[in-house]
């Protein structure tokens, strides 16, 4: 767990890490980005760090109270309108989880209005068009360094849109404001992933849970 000296390191040291340019980050820092995730060009999963720090949930939380608002401006400088305001949406989890299918980033879950049944999970999972999910991230190094990381997107569109993602349009906004993908838009093939990881939760239209410990 951290101490209060590691905390405070933490809080002054912010970085941003996007997919290209990883390997320049990683010499810098002790980032230490593993390769598995291949080409940034074409990505087979979330890039991903290879030893995560743990803090406690107190912690967690107050260190995302830190850098919500630069996670906020770093996504805005893409100019998908539809999530501009996402922070003011429901948000659906306690404290900040550790994923490790999100490259062992610290995640928040948000919804906007349609989205609301997302609070009933499993009960009730067939989202209306319209409704959006969306994660911002962040993740800590061993050292102390603050990496922001990406916000994965998922809005339902009309039937139809594309059957095998459950109708749901992915959408991936690095921290330095460049939309690295969305289904059946430009770049598409590089959230391809995405729609291969949901396909495992068909049965409840396409979504995960958070973990038990962190609602």
């Amino acid at each position: 767990m951290m101490t209060t000296r590691f905390l405070t390191r933490c809080a002054l040291t912010i970085a941003m890490l996007a997919p290209m340019g990883i390997a320049a980050d990683a010499a810098r820092a002790d980032t230490a980005m593993s390769r598995i995730s291949g080409d940034p060009d074409n990505p087979r999963r979330h890039f991903r760090l290879r030893h995560p720090a743990e803090a406690s949930p107190a912690e967690l939380e107050r260190l995302y109270v830190i850098v919500r608002d630069a996670l906020a401006r770093a996504y805005d400088a893409a100019g998908i309108e539809v999530v501009a305001e996402y922070q003011e949406w429901t948000r659906f989890n306690r404290i900040p989880y550790l994923s490790k299918v999100h490259g062992n980033h610290y995640l928040n879950n948000y919804g906007n209005e349609l989205a609301g049944s997302y609070a009933d999970y499993p009960h009730g999972l067939d989202m209306p068009e319209g409704a959006i999910l969306a994660k911002d991230s962040f993740s800590i190094t061993e050292s102390g360094e603050i990496l922001l990381g990406p916000l994965a997107v998922m809005i339902k569109m009309a039937p139809g849109f594309n059957p095998v993602s459950g109708d749901w349009r992915f959408l991936q906004i690095q921290p330095n404001g460049v939309t690295l993908g969305e289904t059946n838009g430009r770049n598409s093939e590089r959230v391809d992933y995405c729609i291969g990881c949901h396909m495992m939760k068909a049965s409840s239209d396409h979504l995960f849970h958070i973990p038990a410990d962190a609602r």
